[in-house]
């Protein structure tokens, strides 16, 4: 074979080559957690969204027991199975109480492999929503066990929980559905929790919408930026 044709050979092979590896290299996997008394429905926009973006979804569900019950034998256990034969890196998207089960899982399972985190609208200092209704039968009802675990108290679960351990992204909102409910909560909030208690100490970033916390997933907004920190650590902030 001539020189420049068999150069001509290798160039065309080194590029099928590389697109076989481009086409065959594995997606990465996104764990979404819902919040309290939802279901993986409440994420399937956000699912979706993340599939046409080139990740592997895995939307949960789970029922109303307390937390660490649902997280040990309902999440972990469905965790595991979508991570499959062939472990990687698990990345999550949370709504609400979904990001309090994910830093419940790294604390008690430092071995789980987490890379990036995005909490959409966490309680990671409590609500004051639980302090005033959580003794109230109708909110026990509607929220189950895990729903009085979650007020602003320094022996509730997300208070005694630390800091992240993963990069960790942090959005939520300043807009609600419910102004009863606001009026229980100190300063800007969401309807549910306030914007000053959805912070974590060792979160990577932080952004505020104007979102309302049960539709927050929804918001055309938070999931642009949710993919963006998945692909990059950060979200997009736009100058001032």
């Amino acid at each position: 074979m001539r020189r420049p044709a068999l150069l001509l050979a290798l160039l065309l092979g080194l590029g099928q080559g590389s697109a076989l590896a481009t086409e065959t290299a594995p997606r990465p996997t996104v764990i979404l957690l819902h919040g309290l008394a939802r279901s993986a429905s409440s994420m399937a926009k956000m699912a979706g969204a993340l599939e046409e973006a080139g990740f592997r979804p895995c939307n949960l569900s789970y029922p109303r027991h307390p937390l660490a019950d649902l997280a040990e034998n309902f999440v972990l256990p469905q965790i595991l199975a979508c991570q499959g034969p062939e472990p990687g890196l698990l990345n999550f998207v949370s709504h609400s109480m979904g990001g309090i089960v994910v830093r419940y899982l790294s604390a008690a399972h430092p071995e789980l492999p987490i890379g990036r985190v995005v909490m959409l609208s966490p309680p990671n200092q409590g609500s004051e929503v639980v302090d005033r209704l959580g003794s109230f039968g109708l909110f026990r009802w509607l929220n189950g066990p895990a729903g009085q675990e979650l007020g602003t108290g320094p022996e509730s679960l997300p208070n005694r929980l630390g800091p992240p351990p993963f990069e960790l992204g942090i959005i939520t909102g300043d807009r609600s559905l419910n102004p009863l409910l606001s009026l229980l909560i100190p300063g800007p909030n969401d309807g549910k929790v306030a914007v000053a208690r959805a912070r974590l100490e060792g979160m990577r970033d932080f952004l505020v919408l104007h979102a309302t916390h049960p539709l927050i997933m929804r918001n055309r907004q938070a999931i642009a930026q949710t993919i963006h920190f998945l692909r990059h650590g950060s979200f997009r902030h736009e100058e001032k």
